[in-house]
């Protein structure tokens, strides 16, 4: 697909797949420097940006944040590659590369991601961003594959409210009013397939159900350089956050 069929296609449905977007070649690199992170370097990041489905667990690791600020191999994914570029074409504007993130759903364990708008946490006015999320290892409906609202960045933003998930700490609390399941557009993907959300799509993904595998994948966050960040209001946010991680 060119760039501007792929950019008429983002406008209109709020996201994109595109298959093989890396090579194996270079997942199994990412996976490798993922993996060789984890297991020697995770005591140089603060603990909020550290998630865990048990926190009393090592091996249950569900999101590393922010990873382009402590290894340079990350920083090279998110600034001036081919993720950029595609932002770029996306958002037909010059970009900011936000964050590149590490997920994983552990087998039997990993939670659901509950529905919800990136623009809830971003606070961009105009909500010019995207959020890209590329498969690791293969993804489907058993171990957690995301599932998106065709049309809905189109639709304002929806109600949110706390929830219990850490690392998606707000859902939309009146989902299921306006779609139904049938609504819903599921995307398995297979190592280096890309998807593409914009800022105001409704997304959200299943728990893991497998018993054996694992579902892991890198994020990346653009905001649109024509964007402004609500940045007193984003950091309040956080700070709640914050103090109720604390707590807990």
């Amino acid at each position: 697909m060119d760039n501007n069929k792929l950019k008429e296609k983002f406008n209109q449905d709020g996201y994109v797949f595109i298959p093989g977007f890396l090579s194996k070649m270079e997942v199994d690199l990412i996976r490798a420097k993922m993996e060789e992170f984890i297991a020697t370097r995770l005591s140089e990041m603060p603990s909020n940006h550290i998630f865990y489905e048990d926190k009393n667990d090592p091996s249950s690791l569900k999101q590393l944040q922010d990873l382009q600020k402590y290894d340079e191999f990350f920083a090279d994914i998110l600034t001036g590659g081919k993720f950029e570029r595609i932002a770029e074409v996306l958002l037909d504007d010059r970009v900011i590369g936000r964050t590149l993130e590490y997920f994983n759903k552990p087998a039997k364990i990993g939670q659901p991601t509950p529905p919800h708008q990136d623009n809830f946490y971003f606070m961009l006015n105009p909500p010019n961003a995207v959020t890209m999320w590329m498969a690791l290892e293969d993804v489907d409906q058993g171990n957690g594959c995301v599932r998106y609202i065709k049309g809905s960045h189109l639709q304002g933003m929806r109600p949110h409210s706390r929830t219990q998930t850490l690392g998606f700490s707000q859902g939309i609390t009146d989902y299921g009013e306006k779609e139904k399941e049938s609504d819903e557009i599921a995307f398995p993907a297979k190592p280096g397939d890309l998807l593409i959300h914009h800022s105001m799509t409704i997304h959200r993904a299943d728990g893991n159900k497998s018993e054996t595998r694992t579902r892991k994948a890198m994020g990346l966050i653009y905001f649109s350089k024509s964007a402004t960040e609500d940045v007193d209001a984003k950091k309040a946010y956080q700070q709640v956050l914050n103090a109720e991680r604390s707590d807990k």
